[in-house]
């Protein structure tokens, strides 16, 4: 190790920090993204049921496109984490300069294909011609800020997984307390803006992240992080092997992932209407309030596993797991609980007087609040899991469970002409299966010994 890897990082930055440390901070940023999402749910609610699943739809597929950028996230996770664990700071500098680069090249593919063929593919859900022609404005736009959101994601990650995770907490405020008059302008045309609806949504977010991001990536180049900015060293095949190593099979989870939902999404828009397909993107959107609880225990369980795989504590490692687990659960069940009990209320305050979509959505809200402990699961030990490089097995209870068992059992459900509320239902199903395996493979203990080839003396 060299002595420039030591003599940037004082002692308090070097300690590893608690669950809640890191939890709580990423907590509140992913639910501050949640809050300004249930706005702009209220804002294109305006718009009626086709507005609301236009952005359904776009925001589905601009999901699938980041499959790459979770791919190169997820490597950059582990490798920084275990690079910080064992005390190489200059090699957690490197691996985030050449994951920045990598995420910027690969954001730069997607965003042209996003923008040339979001017409064809926004149509396998089945959308009438005027939700289509809203939904892939939503997508081209989207595309176009692309490279920002990869900016964004990749900086956020490196600095979670060196233990801050504070910094990014305080970008997403900034970052959604600019979108919020953003929306409001670029959807109705306030404030000499154009009236641009649905597409507006998506201009709105990319001028809030471009800025954000901006000014994170101009902290960083001033060395304001723990996670410094290098100019050399970097760009090296072994550690490019290592991202993409790690980081290949959650690119096809989430491939498995956004396919799962494609399937899901069309058996809903194509046989039940724009109104369950409304339906499902506003129960999902509400409830994200309890998923940003499990998104910051996974972020706490992999940054915490992955520091003390890299230190050589195992026993550390499986704490930190079992614990984020066990927070994670009581933290979700109880906001699930919340939500159910109001489930009716919220509905109508989003959607006025849409009866139809109001039943569907309530009966939704209610599949997935159940889910609710099983989520937990996915979250943490998931989270866990790729913290520790094991990335294919969760790869393997991602196909399972949702291609298998929630598609599997929709098309049985729809080929039936059941209602749709036993489509909902087929969710819970998914995440018992994927609940089981991830519990399975924890307590196994297998991902403590897969090798990682980082090379700790700095691959220079």
């Amino acid at each position: 190790m060299d002595s420039e890897s030591t003599a940037s990082v004082t002692d308090e930055e070097a300690e590893r920090p608690g669950i809640w440390e890191l939890a709580l901070p990423s907590i509140l940023g992913n639910l501050s993204y949640t809050i300004v999402g249930m706005v702009q749910t209220k804002f294109v609610a305006e718009l009626g049921a086709e507005g609301l699943a236009a952005v359904g739809a776009g925001q589905r597929i601009f999901f699938a496109m980041q499959a790459l950028m979770m791919a190169v996230s997820a490597g950059t996770t582990a490798l920084v984490a275990r690079a910080w664990g064992a005390g190489d700071y200059t090699e957690a500098s490197r691996v985030t300069m050449a994951s920045l680069v990598l995420a910027a090249v690969m954001a730069l593919v997607i965003a042209v294909l996003g923008i040339a063929f979001a017409t064809p593919v926004a149509s396998v859900f089945g959308l009438d011609q005027q939700t289509l022609e809203m939904a892939s404005l939503n997508i081209r736009w989207l595309s176009a800020f692309n490279i920002v959101f990869a900016g964004m994601f990749i900086l956020s990650a490196a600095l979670r997984a060196s233990g801050d995770a504070w910094t990014p907490l305080w970008m997403s405020v900034g970052v959604n307390i600019l979108n919020v008059p953003l929306l409001y302008a670029f959807i109705f045309g306030r404030w000499g803006m154009p009236e641009m609806g649905v597409a507006g949504a998506a201009v709105a977010v990319g001028i809030s992240f471009g800025i954000g991001v901006g000014v994170l990536l101009y902290l960083w180049v001033r060395q304001k992080f723990r996670v410094k900015h290098v100019r050399g060293g970097w760009w090296r095949r072994e550690r490019l092997k290592q991202l993409l190593d790690i980081g290949y099979p959650a690119a096809l989870e989430q491939g498995v992932f956004q396919l799962g939902f494609f399937i899901f999404l069309m058996l809903i828009g194509n046989y039940y209407g724009t109104e369950a397909f409304a339906a499902y993107n506003i129960g999902a959107n509400l409830l994200m309030i309890c998923m940003t609880v499990g998104f910051g225990f996974s972020i706490a369980g992999s940054t915490l596993v992955g520091q003390h795989l890299g230190a050589r504590d195992h026993e550390g490692a499986t704490r930190s797991g079992w614990r984020a687990l066990v927070f994670a659960v009581i933290s979700m069940g109880g906001l699930g609980v919340l939500i159910l009990f109001f489930a009716e209320e919220i509905a109508t305050y989003f959607l006025g007087d849409e009866e139809v979509t109001i039943r569907y959505t309530v009966q939704f809200m209610f599949m997935l609040g159940l889910c609710m402990p099983l989520l937990a699961v996915e979250f943490t030990l998931g989270g866990a899991l790729r913290g520790a490089g094991d990335t294919r097995f969760p790869l393997v209870a991602t196909t399972l469970g949702l291609l298998v068992m929630r598609c599997g059992i929709s098309a049985v459900v729809t080929y039936m002409g059941l209602p749709v509320v036993y489509v909902y239902a087929s969710i819970i199903g998914d995440y018992v299966l994927k609940g089981i395996m991830l519990v399975w493979r924890f307590q196994r203990g297998k991902w403590k010994t897969i090798v990682v080839r980082t090379n700790y003396a700095g691959v220079a």
